[in-house]
């Protein structure tokens, strides 16, 4: 189904001096030249519009004081808009539940504070991400609780020119949680599953992994950034079938947001979950000890390593994945070393 369009409304542009008349003075008398200034636009020789005087006229009426049809009118027609086409269900949402309006317009401006005054998050290297095609970004995974995915969700979207959506795989627990299932659909997320990520790959996606899975995210305060196992190497065999790019990606920041010192195994075989962690904040403070820690962040994508060279057998063949994981694994190793050294303080 196609999106209603929403046709903003008018600028109000502003005519003074364009068309002004000379007045009359008691007794007949014409009015004699008007005092001296800046020329009209419509009063410059043949009629022609000064370079960048178009582009000044607009951003007056756009700056928040240009009154009816001005920024704010066009914010509220937009709002209105998209709740009208949430109500009636007309909206787009493709085979995995991604819905792209609603992670542009309301998913993304919730995430995008935590990331740009929160963490503060410095993003480098991210033309190392085509800007058209499948890419296949491998991270490091940590912070006890995935915000380090959200993070590099807003910052692929937010800083590269093309505005790619990053589609994250994400564990079998993300999908058996309420609500949270629903939001992971609606944001792109799907299964960390080789058949969802081909197919993602192959329809020119950029899809984000994080090999490390819960024993990355859930390891003690004590091994922060140390990589933990990356598997067998299914997510190079992935990018070898469908012929992409892999990227590196390293994460500095996260781990300390919540200083995992302790994990209730008991508790968390009790909830079903992999770990249950203590901080020195949680679960002393209640609801107040889950607010993560203000680290100041830096996402780095490394160099691309090409796939699109290896014959389509490659994808069978263990030692060539076994070498290019540990080629991956030792990159983001070596940044996030690189990145720490360069590191100020945790908070600045």
């Amino acid at each position: 189904m196609a999106d209603a369009k929403v046709i903003p409304f008018d600028d109000d542009r502003s005519r003074s001096g364009a068309g002004r008349r000379r007045g009359v003075l008691p007794g007949g008398r014409a009015q004699g030249p008007a005092p001296a200034g800046p020329a009209p636009v419509s009063a410059l020789p043949g009629g022609q519009v000064p370079e960048g005087a178009a582009e000044a006229v607009g951003d007056a009426s756009q700056d928040g004081t240009g009154g009816p049809g001005s920024g704010w009118d066009r914010r509220i027609a937009g709002g209105l808009a998209f709740l009208r086409r949430r109500l009636t269900g007309d909206y787009d949402v493709d085979e995995f539940g991604y819905d792209k309006e609603l992670t542009d317009q309301v998913l993304m401006s919730m995430l995008r504070p935590l990331a740009d005054k929160y963490f503060r998050v410095e993003v480098k290297g991210i033309e190392n991400i085509p800007s058209d095609g499948g890419a296949l970004i491998v991270a490091n995974h940590s912070g006890t609780l995935p915000l380090d995915g959200l993070m590099l969700q807003v910052a692929v979207h937010d800083n590269h020119p093309a505005e790619r959506h990053l589609r994250l795989l994400a564990a079998d627990l993300v999908f058996m949680l309420p609500v949270v299932n629903e939001l992971a659909r609606k944001a792109g997320h799907t299964l960390a599953c080789a058949e969802d990520a081909e197919r993602l790959l192959q329809g020119g996606e950029v899809v984000g992994v994080m090999p490390e899975g819960f024993k990355g995210i859930g390891k003690p305060f004590g091994e922060r950034y140390k990589l933990q196992r990356f598997g067998r190497g299914g997510f190079v065999s992935t990018a070898l079938r469908a012929g992409v790019p892999i990227v590196p990606c390293s994460i500095v920041g996260a781990e300390e947001i919540y200083p995992m010192i302790g994990n209730s195994k008991t508790l968390a075989r009790v909830l079903g979950v992999p770990y249950f962690p203590i901080t020195p904040t949680f679960p002393w403070l209640g609801p107040l000890g889950a607010l993560p820690l203000p680290t100041k962040w830096t996402i780095q994508f490394g160099d691309p390593i090409p796939t699109d060279g290896y014959p389509p057998e490659a994808a069978e063949d263990p030692m060539l994945m076994f070498n290019l994981t540990d080629q991956v694994r030792e990159q983001i190793q070596h940044t996030l070393y690189k990145l720490l050294v360069q590191r100020r303080s945790v908070f600045f």
